[in-house]
């Protein structure tokens, strides 16, 4: 993605949008494809003689933000590695402590080459390659291992991506209204959204459509910036899902300005999503929840939940259902980034509504907000590390059959 100084942007009264670039305009085709050819001819050298190489062909024209920009999306697909036999810092460990032995001033070049001598045959290389590798561990010496290619349309499609992610990092709240659709459709959009971690709340029907609030980076005090990452890769999967109108709140920059509003659906052309239409990485915590469950000997039975339950003010959409034996369910979401504020509210809802067969737990780490968790509320698991199954069976007891002796 794009840092905030090659980020773009225009707004005219209470509208905001990203500063795109035409796809197929031939000078936009072309440097990126110059672009594209000097990181794969570099493959294989330092990240020196590749920036050298790309500042000579930006130079200080008009479009130097853009394709500094088209750079930094480029660099993010490269891999840069130490390339030395030897690790480096101990390269220099063991001249300093030889240099310790000779005095101060003899920094000739013969004192270095005795000194660079002696230390090859301590580490059992020759000197010359000791020399070439002392400082090889330094960013600018890293040698470029791997870079993953991509057309020259393809990144300019990434590049106007990155424009409209960049806009994100100042979200403060975005509202998603989704049309009526097939319920595989909502699925997968609510998927997208509990993949990234989203602060979210839901109302709707499949019938008639549901109303999405998302909170923005901007709107939470403590691990903004993660989550403004979050948010903005949300985009892309986004884009792979069908009839949804976006309305993002983006703060200005500019003291005391009034917000602005970056709007598209998904009828919108200028950008494409660059992920493909599959499965994300399991969460990690959740990955781990579900080994540790299999090895628990219980009376309930975990599986993952595809319900949508009505709460009247809101929606749940569980991650997981438990059963018992005896016929009871409860049903567990494990929450992403949240704040007590909205932990709070979030009960409030399943209050109002009259369910009292669920569990939301909410990892430590995640948590949005410096304000304090006086208690843990009822119906909740607060965990630092790894959600525990023998913790979330107890809860699941005590909620079904009372407090457990």
């Amino acid at each position: 993605m794009l840092t905030a100084d090659l980020a773009q942007s225009w707004r005219r009264g209470e509208r905001t949008g990203p500063r795109y670039i035409d796809r197929e305009d031939p000078e936009y085709l072309g440097d990126a494809l110059q672009l594209i050819r000097i990181f794969a001819e570099y493959e294989g050298r330092a990240r020196h003689e590749l920036t050298s190489a790309l500042d000579d062909y930006v130079g200080v024209g008009t479009d130097y933000k853009i394709l500094r920009g088209m750079i930094k999306l480029l660099l993010d697909r490269c891999a840069f590695q130490t390339a030395s036999p030897v690790d480096p810092i101990e390269i220099r460990r063991s001249l300093f402590l030889k240099t310790k032995e000779h005095h101060p001033h003899q920094t000739d070049e013969t004192v270095r080459a005795e000194l660079m001598h002696t230390v090859a045959l301590e580490l059992g290389h020759a000197p010359e390659i000791l020399s070439q590798a002392i400082y090889a561990d330094l960013p600018e010496n890293q040698k470029l291992v791997e870079f993953n290619p991509l057309t020259e349309r393809e990144l300019l499609n990434l590049f106007n991506l990155a424009q409209a992610q960049a806009l994100l990092y100042h979200c403060v709240e975005m509202q998603l209204d989704v049309e009526p659709q097939a319920a595989e459709n909502y699925r997968e959009l609510f998927n997208a959204i509990k993949a990234y971690r989203l602060i979210h709340t839901i109302t709707g029907s499949p019938s008639e459509g549901y109303k999405i609030r998302l909170d923005g980076p901007v709107s939470m005090f403590h691990r903004s910036q993660k989550y403004g990452v979050q948010m903005a890769v949300f985009l892309p999967a986004l884009l792979l899902c069908k009839g949804w109108h976006m309305r993002a709140e983006i703060a200005q920059t500019k003291q005391n300005a009034p917000s602005a509003y970056f709007e598209m659906d998904s009828q919108q052309k200028r950008l494409s999503s660059h992920y493909v239409d599959e499965e994300q990485d399991e969460n990690p915590v959740m990955k781990k929840f579900i080994e540790n469950w299999a090895k628990l000997e219980t009376a309930w039975t975990l599986a993952r939940s595809s319900e949508v339950i009505d709460l009247g003010e809101s929606t749940f959409i569980p991650d997981f259902v438990l059963r018992n034996e005896d016929g009871h369910r409860v049903y567990l979401e494990i929450l992403g980034f949240w704040t007590p504020q909205h932990l709070q509210k979030r009960l409030k809802e399943f209050e109002h509504a009259g369910v009292k067969n669920f569990l939301l737990a909410a990892w430590d780490e995640l948590r949005g907000s410096r304000d304090p968790l006086s208690r843990v509320p009822v119906n909740t698991i607060i965990f630092k590390t790894k959600l525990e199954p023998i913790t979330v069976e107890l809860a699941a007891n005590e909620i079904v059959f009372g407090k457990q002796e």
